[in-house]
């Protein structure tokens, strides 16, 4: 589904007025449902989390920390619900034998770089990575889920989007008041330039990590091309935004619903489209696990990374949980 005009920043009026009263219901099952004990693992539990519903970078975030972690050696799980997935877990992703039909998009992304559970028990799926040898878990969202107790929590924002309305569901697209997620929050991850004043709205000794989007090295590839470009995620614009500043010629673009399951209808249009606009077609690496199979290679994906303004800073949250491995002595 796509969000409602109304939650976007400086949105509101009626409807958000008119459904406040069920905010202040969501909000209140949200509080008591977060305040319950989690499972506390054996091992650090990283969570990228969000205040919002819809994305905000945090598969991003998650993929490179656990790229991260695995650099340090550390054997780094991830652990996600697998939304717009049929199977319920706890479950390993298997790129081979699963699609996003069986476990969501996002797992599959995960799963590109580190092994991936899915498991709408989080706690479940993290004892059953640790059975396979996690040394780590980093979760994929799950700021608002209880069952399993995190070492170290990000909120991820969206500097574009922000809080938008700043209302929490359905008057808005807050799963919970800003200042209640960051009160459980280590620090907050601000992705792009802060448009929508997401500083002003965290508490001042909360630590922000800034970072942005980078173009991979497919998207460098197409500096220059025409392309029809389109994508269902929760944001499209920063994806064709991320192609221009790549220096990728933009011709056409589509918008897609969030987690949008396309069938050969819609790719055949697709296809079409870019043939009259002598453009080649190109989407995200999330939407091309949705791209029914036998459309995929006529098709460019241009991956999107992050970069972080200070390395130091993250290395420093990460530091407490993952110390760097003592010298052994050099013989005698």
């Amino acid at each position: 589904m796509r969000a409602p005009e109304f939650w976007r920043p400086g949105g509101g009026g009626l409807p958000a007025l008119l459904l406040s009263p069920f905010s202040a219901l969501y909000a209140g099952a949200t509080k008591r449902r977060v305040a319950r004990e989690g499972w506390q693992a054996p091992v650090p539990v990283i969570c990228c989390g969000n205040v919002t519903a819809g994305g905000a970078g945090k598969t991003t975030v998650a993929i490179d920390l656990l790229d991260r972690l695995r650099r340090r050696g550390v054997e780094a799980h991830g652990l996600l619900r697998g939304y717009g997935g049929r199977l319920k877990g706890p479950v390993r992703v298997d790129p081979e034998r699963h699609d996003s039909r069986d476990v969501g998009d996002e797992a599959l992304l995960l799963a590109g770089v580190a092994p991936t559970w899915v498991s709408a028990d989080r706690a479940a799926g993290a004892r059953a990575a640790i059975a396979e040898g996690a040394q780590a878990i980093v979760m994929d969202d799950g700021l608002q889920n209880p069952t399993l107790a995190k070492s170290l929590s990000l909120l991820v924002v969206d500097g574009g989007f922000g809080f938008g309305n700043g209302r929490v569901i359905p008057a808005g697209p807050l799963r919970e008041p800003v200042a209640a997620a960051a009160a459980r929050a280590h620090a907050a991850v601000l992705i792009g330039a802060d448009e929508t004043g997401v500083l002003a709205a965290l508490p001042a000794e909360l630590p922000v990590l800034r970072a942005r989007l980078t173009p991979g090295p497919e998207t460098a590839m197409l500096a220059g091309r025409p392309v029809l470009a389109f994508a269902g995620i929760a944001n499209p614009r920063k994806f064709f935004d991320t192609l221009t500043e790549a220096g990728v010629i933009v011709v056409g673009r589509q918008s897609f619903a969030d987690h949008y399951p396309y069938d050969e209808t819609d790719i055949r249009a697709l296809l079409k489209e870019a043939e009259a606009l002598h453009a080649l077609p190109v989407t995200t690496r999330k939407d091309i696990v949705r791209v029914p199979a036998e459309f995929r290679d006529r098709i460019a994906v241009a991956s999107i990374g992050i970069a972080w303004d200070d390395e130091a800073a993250l290395e420093g949250l990460l530091a407490p949980h993952f110390p760097a491995p003592v010298p052994e002595p050099l013989p005698a």
